[in-house]
């Protein structure tokens, strides 16, 4: 088998502080969980930020540039930033910092869906910030945005501008025919990197068989100029990310879409999970490859060419 991409999503909107201790907030906190993750063999890293202030999801091209620099200086890690945002954010808000750090990946999501994380509420007894329980209590009439003309801005602004490649994030079976459709039109091409979403109540539920089918209509599709990585949130993380090791695929943990590390027990950082799922793919034959192989394999432009 091919060599094996690991991404860790370091820090992200989905969870809120009072869910675990160990969440990421702070710059130096961002920066060290990011760097602990490439030691323990993260290829990509996927990053958000927060305001270090209240712990809330931010855009701000400040809360980026202060991690992103000392990151890059650090590691060899692709470093790959957020288009999602959050789902409450405008597009040019989450369009922010990647326009002003010019990385060699984003991630793009493709298509618009419900969202909806208020189930969590249920396992909160103690809220750290006052705005975490309304963040997650609205999210029962929330819709996040990313229209076609929205995604062929990205594509336009990100791609054809700034040099950047995409993971793009793939939660529904339609949004593999999306992608096909920007891949018709000519404002994509590959070697298309394709993350399989499963678990987030909106999107496709973590059978299974749900990734068969999404692996079989993406080779329909998209034939020998896609390679697929999978991401599972919560206690599906490990079981999902390992049968696409199995099958041929690539990985993502992270706390961004887990908080545990095994049954009932909260990962302390990202490079537990990371050094766990670098047990499992060698166990099961397969080399995690390095930053600068992913870079061969996705075609991205070098950590040379960013503005970071």
């Amino acid at each position: 088998m091919s060599k094996i991409i690991i991404t860790c999503a370091v820090t992200g909107s989905i969870h809120t502080p009072s869910m675990s201790p160990h969440l990421p907030i702070t710059a130096q906190q961002i920066t060290d969980n990011a760097i602990g993750a490439a030691e323990a063999g993260a290829t990509i890293l996927h990053l958000h930020a927060r305001d270090p202030e209240n712990g809330r999801p931010s855009a701000d091209p400040a809360h980026f540039m202060a991690f992103l620099p000392q990151i890059k200086q650090r590691c060899g890690a692709v470093l790959n930033i957020s288009t999602g945002g959050s789902a409450t954010m405008p597009l040019e808000d989450r369009l922010a910092a990647p326009k002003q750090a010019e990385p060699e990946m984003c991630s793009l999501n493709m298509g618009t869906m419900n969202f909806a994380l208020f189930p969590a509420v249920d396992k909160i007894t103690d809220w750290k910030f006052d705005w975490e329980k309304p963040f997650l209590e609205d999210s029962e009439d929330l819709v996040f945005k990313n229209t076609p003309r929205d995604m062929a801005y990205i594509l336009h602004e990100l791609g054809e501008k700034r040099g950047a490649r995409f993971e793009f994030e793939c939660y529904d079976l339609s949004h593999l025919y999306m992608l096909k459709h920007f891949v018709d039109r000519g404002l994509v091409r590959g070697p298309l990197f394709i993350q399989f979403v499963f678990g987030v109540l909106g999107g496709m539920g973590p059978d299974p068989e749900n990734l068969t089918h999404m692996k079989m209509i993406a080779d329909r599709l998209f034939g020998d100029t896609y390679t697929f990585s999978v991401l599972a949130a919560g206690r599906h993380q490990m079981p999902l990310v390992t049968m696409s090791a199995i099958l041929g695929g690539h990985v993502r943990v992270g706390l961004e879409d887990s908080l545990m590390i095994s049954r009932g027990v909260l990962a302390r950082n990202n490079a537990e999970q990371v050094a766990k799922i670098r047990r499992i793919v060698e166990d099961l034959g397969r080399t995690v490859a390095t930053a600068d192989e992913a870079r061969e394999m996705l075609h991205l432009k070098g950590a040379d060419r960013t503005a970071i």
